[in-house]
């Protein structure tokens, strides 16, 4: 029981794409009664039924949503590998060359999950930066607080804060920062700087959801201590969110004060729009990751892409 050619994955995935055979059989350049057949040959040499056909449209039976899912890894890593063997080989790449052919070293889909703030104060500029380094990459980017999973999303790459769970996926820490509270010169003009994290109870403080929940419980240790018992200070305030972005936007604009990673408001701080609150103290450690489903067929464009963050964030 096996595929015998990657046109029958690639019909699959058109299918599902599509949601018919015809428009799958048009990408293909095939007839949609070729199409068809091949199709039903599939099913009869797996013993699986792949589909479910109607007369409006076709859709993925929970076997082939299974089977387009490592389906799409495995062509993915087949033509990045035929990418590279073409290469490696200087008269086949001189003659692709010759002939027009793009070939760059890195292509394919990378579908990238990161939270919304880092993504907009950081991770933009650098994922331009490898774009335009590797043209042929095309970046599929999903920004949200909220945490996908990486199988059952499709995603090659998350961006994720804090302290993993024990899991099967694979992780690399791309830099290590903790959280601190901030605020806008404007708003300590108005309601006074607080002396003590204890005193962050009596101001106008901004939450924001993480991972579904307000985080209204902020904790401080002495710089350095990081053994040190933390203080745990209840916060409130009038204005709270589920996009970390927009807390942030409202501590610059004067509302409240914020507790975030030192990495999203770092280039606030540096332009004094935000100040620090209480350097002898800091704020939980915040590590942030990058997770992948797999070490063992993680493509070389996702690779990459790692490193070109992991160093792009220790030099800013």
């Amino acid at each position: 029981m096996k595929i015998e050619n990657t046109d029958e994955l690639r019909l699959l995935l058109e299918c599902a794409r599509g949601g018919s055979l015809t428009a799958a059989s048009k990408v293909m350049d095939i007839t949609p009664a070729a199409a068809s057949a091949m199709l039903k040959k599939l099913e009869a040499r797996l013993g699986l039924r792949l589909v479910e056909r109607s007369t409006r449209a076709l859709r993925l039976t929970q076997a082939g949503e299974q089977l387009r899912e490592h389906g799409q890894r495995a062509l993915e890593l087949l033509d990045e590998g035929l990418a590279l063997a073409l290469e490696a080989d200087p008269v086949a790449a001189a003659g692709s060359r010759a002939a027009g052919a793009d070939t760059p070293r890195l292509r394919g889909r990378i579908r990238v999950s990161a939270p919304s703030d880092l993504t907009r104060q950081l991770l933009l500029p650098l994922f331009d930066e490898f774009l335009a380094r590797h043209p042929a990459v095309e970046l599929q980017l999903s920004v949200s607080d909220s945490v996908l999973d990486l199988l059952k999303d499709e995603v090659d790459l998350a961006l994720r804060y804090g302290q993993l769970p024990d899991s099967g996926l694979v992780a690399r820490r791309l830099a290590s920062a903790h959280r601190m509270a901030v605020a806008s010169p404007a708003y300590l003009e108005r309601h006074g700087r607080p002396r003590h994290p204890s005193e962050l109870s009596q101001h106008a403080c901004l939450s924001f959801k993480i991972r579904n929940r307000l985080e209204r419980s902020w904790r401080f240790r002495p710089r350095g201590q990081e053994a040190a018992t933390p203080l745990v200070v209840a916060v409130q305030g009038p204005r709270s969110c589920d996009d970390a972005s927009i807390a942030h936007l409202w501590a610059i604009q004067g509302l409240g004060v914020i507790y975030k990673s030192a990495l999203d408001v770092r280039l606030s701080l540096a332009r004094g729009e935000l100040v620090d609150l209480f350097p002898d103290w800091q704020g939980d450690h915040l590590p942030l990751h990058a997770l992948m489903p797999s070490q063992r067929f993680l493509p070389q464009r996702v690779r990459a892409l790692v490193e070109h963050l992991a160093q792009g964030l220790a030099a800013d």
